[in-house]
């Protein structure tokens, strides 16, 4: 179909030539020679783009933008204007104009014009594919080859970068290339990590990632003291792809000093991962340090309910007998109570604020019509998050610190991915229900699609009894039982979930922010 261009000026037979250039170029261009007549075309037909002279007798160019714009807002106004007058510039701007030009226009410039404001989505598309498939073979090789900690680090961020690009140009099959190579790239990330976690934790090997259980002590505790407060945000099951989706929103306020990716410990859950971070201790030692303080899986009550008492103790080991706010945040009212007396928490020398949004929605997505609608795919997931964080009660905090030259730390106990393909596994009845990691006894699965700790010691995981041990899902493979398998495979899948082994669920942002 082609591009139906409405040209309005007084002297429309001098642009003849004009127009036949366009015709060659398969443009329908319609010629009128008033703002009267453009108004009758655009109530009557189809238009695509209009090319309006500002200067012509009876009805002004700007007087018929505007009225245009009253019959249809969205057909794009390009103003031709033999003046350069200020004043006459800011009326069309102030008018929303698509574009702007000068006489006296050649027809190349009319041709980019065009180009420009009805051919930019497809322009960019092609570009942006173009790009990515020379890049494919690059990222594939990466794959394919040993990489270390940082190439890791590097190749997830670049994957997120093509991915982020790539999410609204009109190209199936890009979607589905890139969604295959995430998926590639996850099969050998997993077996990177089934052959090193172990080895870090007991500090083997030359390479040691930052780890839930050391990112205070590393990235967060240094900077207490440097200003007169410090504020850790904590945003549950963050990705580092929804990072990057709302990182704009904070442009006006904070620069990014470091953009850092930590690794989350496994089991990929919050019982785990944000006990461990509050703490600077993995599981087990939590477990044998402060057993008052740690809750099992057959445990009854909130499994991070301990997670202030913690933190307290971390600070006293660290040296940091200070005060310290801390509040999560699950629900609005408790938030705008926390807002209206953040002034207090200013006084603080250090802050911990959670916000439990993101894991609120992956869980009611899962278990929701509506917001499985809502939050459909990986666009739409990001697209919600950002929406959040747009409207959400840590970007006016935010705000106030950047007000306050307050320097801020961002993070995450862990991450999340989409979940696909089932796997059976079958175990005693205290097995845990988590779809991502299992633990217990006698637990019976195929070894060849998972991750096995025999024994929890060896990764600082508590150990239930003597015969218990931990699997974790890899990819976007999920835990069912044999049991209404097909309802319940059927029922989890394309959700999101954690506790297993891929980049989305142990690659985590870590964020330094400081106030412009």
């Amino acid at each position: 179909m082609n591009i139906i261009v409405l040209w309005a000026d007084d002297e429309i037979e001098l642009l003849k030539p004009h127009i036949l250039f366009l015709q060659n170029k398969g443009y329908d261009v319609i010629p009128v020679v008033s703002g009267e007549d453009a108004l009758e075309e655009v109530r009557n037909r189809r238009i695509d783009i209009i090319l309006l002279d500002e200067n012509m007798p009876g009805l002004s160019g700007i007087e018929t933008l505007k009225r245009i714009k009253a019959i249809n807002n969205n057909i794009p106004v390009v103003m031709i204007t033999k003046s350069e007058e200020e004043y006459i510039m800011e009326d069309a701007i102030g008018s929303d104009i698509a574009d702007y030009l000068i006489k006296p226009v050649n027809p190349n410039q009319i041709l980019i014009c065009l180009k420009k404001n009805t051919e930019h989505s497809k322009i960019i598309s092609e570009k942006k594919s173009s790009d990515y498939q020379q890049a494919f073979r690059e990222i594939s090789y990466k794959i394919s080859d040993k990489l270390s900690l940082k190439e890791w680090e590097e190749l997830y961020k670049e994957l997120i970068y093509w991915e982020l690009e790539l999410e609204n140009i009109e190209n199936e099959t890009i979607f589905e290339i890139i969604a295959q190579q995430k998926e590639e790239a996850n099969k050998q990330f997993a077996r990177y990590i089934m052959k090193n976690y172990i080895d870090w934790l007991n500090g083997r090997g030359d390479e040691k990632p930052l780890l839930s259980h050391t990112l205070l002590k590393e990235k967060v505790f240094p900077m207490i003291g440097e200003t007169p407060s410090t504020f850790l945000f904590v945003i549950d099951n963050l990705r580092f792809d929804q990072w990057k989706s709302f990182q704009p929103l904070i442009h006006n306020y904070f620069y990014v000093a470091e953009e850092n990716i930590s690794y989350s410990i496994l089991p990929t859950a919050t019982h785990y991962a944000r006990n461990a971070l509050f703490s600077g201790l993995m599981p087990s030692e939590i477990e044998k340090k402060y057993p008052k303080l740690w809750l099992n899986e057959q445990d009854e009550g909130n499994k991070n309910q301990f997670e202030q008492e913690l933190l307290a103790e971390y600070l006293k080991r660290y040296g940091k007998n200070i005060k310290f706010g801390f509040n999560k945040i699950l629900n609005v009212d408790f938030g705008k109570k926390v807002l209206e007396n953040f002034h207090q928490l200013l006084q603080n020398p250090f802050n911990v604020v959670i916000f439990n949004f993101i894991d609120m929605l992956s869980h009611a997505r899962t278990d929701i019509d509506i917001i499985r609608e809502l939050a459909e795919d990986e666009k739409s997931y990001r697209s919600v998050t950002v929406s959040w964080f747009e409207n959400s009660l840590m970007l006016d905090m935010l705000k106030i610190l950047a007000s306050k030259k307050i320097p801020v730390f961002i993070t995450t106990d862990h991450g999340s991915i989409k979940i696909e393909k089932p796997i059976k596994v079958v175990g005693e009845r205290d097995m845990n229900t988590n779809l991502r990691y299992k633990t217990g006894r006698n637990m019976n699965y195929n070894e060849k699609e998972v991750f096995r700790i025999k024994d929890p010691n060896d990764a600082y995981l508590p150990k239930g009894s003597i015969t218990s041990e931990f699997i974790f899902a890899l990819g976007n493979t999920f835990f069912a039982y044999p049991n209404n398998y097909n309802y319940y495979a059927n029922y989890y899948k394309n959700t999101f979930q954690h506790g297993g082994i891929s980049m989305e669920e142990i690659l985590v942002p870590s964020i330094k922010l400081i106030p412009k």
